[in-house]
């Protein structure tokens, strides 16, 4: 099977190898999904942008005054049972200058206060305001899923009942060398990384907890980053503004800051709706003002997305576009000697969420107030940092 796809090289040291390491290399190998490695060298999902136009944001003032009935549907949704929360949380705090899974930084001042810490107090806020118990799946990574368990143990699951709580883990994918061969990163085992926060659906699955959570009755999957500490998960005002919408996903906005602030943005691309990144939005359309002066593409999303869990199984039956991207890998060179890169010398495989906002077929963009919802943790210093994170806590009444 290596050999006719040109991979035999996996099995170099073989006869090196002892019983427990060889069933450990098949067992990576059996995992491998091979149609998307021999993407390696296919051209760009979307080489070129289809018809882009702007995708109307439901605004504050319209909120403010549909408030009560958006939310009365969405405590109902909630109190019944029909909304879990999803947080993706398998990156590591390397950036932040700390060790272990990026959720377990402090970023207390006078006191400890981890990022998972503010998060779960933030879903304990809606739980409460909802008065039911809100499930909870959180997606770890190889590197970081024992460190994570053990965070949530030794804090007492910060006060939450922790048969809410499930963890899984992200499936994993080869990387490959620039010429299409998977690359090794000991004589046992295959240079892999995460396939993507597009993967998160089809992990829960493999996990079984998507069948576990469809038992129990949910219908709505509210899924969010580890890295915005100010992250309001499982909102009855999103929820119900989403359901009577008669959307299929809802995703949480800001108002952009200025043309170039980094972050993706929603529209609609041939009708669809569609998160384009900062990167690929042209100057034209990012500087674009309506007649009142207003950024008309200024919906920034913050990665807090609502999915029907109905669209979910439809998307995941299907393949989701895959992006080949060019990264600096480790691996194992011919004559067994492990070395880091100075080069982007791989490609990895992923798969991202905003491209099920797209096969979803429609959104809701839900405008939500910058201060009171955005403060992302990204670097040690400087713009989204800790340091730009305590201010806007302590603006929002958190104690550090």
């Amino acid at each position: 099977m290596l050999e006719a796809r040109g991979q035999a090289h996996l099995l170099r040291w073989w006869d090196e190898l002892d019983a427990a390491a060889r069933a450990r290399l098949l067992e990576q190998i059996a995992s491998v999904d091979w149609d998307t490695v021999a993407l390696w060298n296919a051209p760009p999902v979307f080489s070129a942008r289809g018809a882009v136009a702007p995708l109307p944001v439901l605004p504050r003032t319209e909120i403010e005054a549909r408030r009560a009935a958006f939310m009365q549907a969405g405590r109902a949704a909630v109190h019944a049972g029909k909304v879990a929360a999803v947080l993706l949380a398998g990156g590591q705090g390397t950036r932040l200058g700390a060790h272990g899974p990026k959720g377990a930084v402090d970023i207390g001042i006078t006191r400890s206060v981890s990022i998972f810490g503010r998060l779960m107090e933030n879903l304990k806020e809606a739980a409460c305001l909802c008065d039911v118990v809100i499930p909870l799946y959180i997606m770890t990574s190889e590197e970081n899923d024992a460190a994570t368990h053990a965070f949530f143990e030794e804090n007492a699951y910060f006060g939450y009942p922790q048969q809410a709580v499930r963890f899984f883990r992200q499936q994993m994918g080869p990387c490959v060398d620039l010429q299409g061969k998977v690359l090794l990163e000991a004589k046992d085992r295959l240079a892999i990384s995460p396939n993507g926060n597009g993967g998160w659906y089809t992990s829960l699955e493999r996990a079984g907890l998507a069948r576990e959570a469809e038992s129990q009755g949910v219908e709505w999957f509210n899924v969010f980053a580890v890295d915005n500490v100010l992250q309001r998960m499982c909102d009855p005002l999103f929820v119900g503004a989403t359901l009577l919408s008669g959307c299929a996903t809802g995703a949480k906005v800001v108002r952009k800051a200025c043309p170039e602030e980094r972050v993706g943005v929603l529209c609609l691309e041939n009708g669809l709706p569609t998160v384009i990144e900062y990167y690929d939005l042209s100057e034209e359309l990012a500087q674009l003002r309506d007649e009142r002066g207003e950024l008309v593409y200024s919906g920034g999303v913050i990665l807090n997305y609502l999915f029907r869990a109905d669209a979910l199984k439809a998307i995941a039956s299907v393949r989701l576009p895959v992006h080949v991207v060019k990264k600096k890998v480790p691996y194992l060179d011919e004559s067994g000697v492990l070395r880091d890169p100075a080069q982007e010398n791989a490609y990895k495989f992923e798969t991202l969420i905003l491209d099920m906002i797209r096969c979803a077929g429609s959104c809701l963009p839900f405008e939500v107030v910058r201060e009171h919802e955005f403060a992302p943790v990204k670097n040690r210093t400087g713009t989204d940092s800790v340091e730009s994170a305590r201010k806007l806590l302590q603006k929002n009444g958190v104690e550090l």
